[in-house]
């Protein structure tokens, strides 16, 4: 990695200088990230244990709790730190692998929610095919088309972001190394990288999002030809999660992506990366665990069978 420049630390300002309220923030975050932990690894150890929850569509979530831990964790854990310690230091070196997992589990996240919309697609428009056509071997080659897809979209501009000098000021007005503050504050030319920037997030934005409105318009036009209403309940019921967490992940990012006015665009910028990197990893296994019958009947079979054996022990 090169540094063209002196700055080899930067300083990461946080949300906010007050001490009282940092107390509120510094809980607040420690109590979401534990949450969110634990019920992204209760996902996960479910569809690895019980033999209830082993189609192709809990092989998808089993993967986004995995995405959602590993991002919530690139991003949380320093700031609890530095507000526990009043170390807002950061390393150059560190500063840049945080933003690119940042950027890379962000992206990947997205393609995973477009191959979670095809899986929902197959399962109801192609339900006798189901088997067949989301088979282990495809299932996971998705999963990896899903990584690369993340890498390929994010690497032109982070090598062109490796290439900055920072001159005057090493001052990052935000709680992470998020792409916007880092390019205000760099004495480079930035508005090439800023444009391709845009380009990469928005052209990951709608790619995905067309599979996935194209996914749904197939879904709604195929339920609405059941002929029973408790057929169309059960199948509406088994898109209703994915739909919330979609309309979470995509509403954040219209706030990214509108010009707000100079004053409002730190504030903004740092309520979605909250928004994105605590509350929704949060929400997401909640959403997942209530509105999924199969999943809350593993989970009560797991606790009956933890509970009995401690009884037993």
């Amino acid at each position: 990695m090169r540094n063209h420049t002196r700055i080899t630390t930067f300083i990461l300002l946080g949300l906010t200088d007050d001490p009282k309220l940092q107390v509120l923030v510094f809980l607040f975050l420690l109590v979401t990230y534990t949450l969110s932990v634990t019920g992204n690894l209760t996902i996960i150890s479910l569809t690895l244990v019980s033999s209830q929850l082993k189609s192709a569509m809990y092989f998808f979530l089993q993967n986004f709790a995995f995405l959602e831990i590993s991002f919530t964790t690139v991003c949380i854990p320093r700031f609890l730190y530095s507000m526990s310690t009043g170390d807002k230091t950061i390393t150059y070196n560190a500063c840049a692998s945080q933003l690119f997992f940042i950027i890379l589990f962000g992206a990947t996240e997205f393609f995973l929610l477009a191959t979670m919309s095809y899986d929902r697609y197959v399962a109801i428009c192609k339900p006798l095919h189901y088997v067949t056509i989301m088979s282990s071997n495809v299932c996971r080659r998705l999963i990896l088309f899903c990584w690369a897809g993340g890498l390929l979209i994010i690497t032109p501009p982070l090598c062109l972001g490796l290439s900055l000098e920072f001159c005057d000021s090493n001052v990052i007005d935000h709680f992470l190394c998020d792409a916007s503050p880092i390019l205000k504050i760099s004495c480079s030319d930035t508005w090439f990288i800023e444009q391709m920037v845009i380009a990469c997030a928005v052209l990951t934005a709608i790619m995905t999002l067309v599979c996935i409105v194209l996914s749904y318009i197939y879904i709604i036009k195929t339920i609405l030809k059941f002929p029973s209403a408790q057929q169309r309940k059960k199948a509406f019921s088994t898109c209703s999660s994915h739909m919330i967490v979609v309309s979470i992940t995509y509403g954040s990012c219209i706030f990214v992506y509108i010009k707000p006015s100079a004053k409002d665009e730190v504030a903004i910028n740092k309520g979605v990366s909250m928004l994105t990197t605590s509350i929704a990893p949060m929400l997401n296994p909640f959403i997942y665990t209530l509105r999924n019958q199969q999943v809350k009947q593993a989970l009560n079979d797991s606790i009956k069978r933890i509970v009995f054996l401690l009884k037993k022990y």
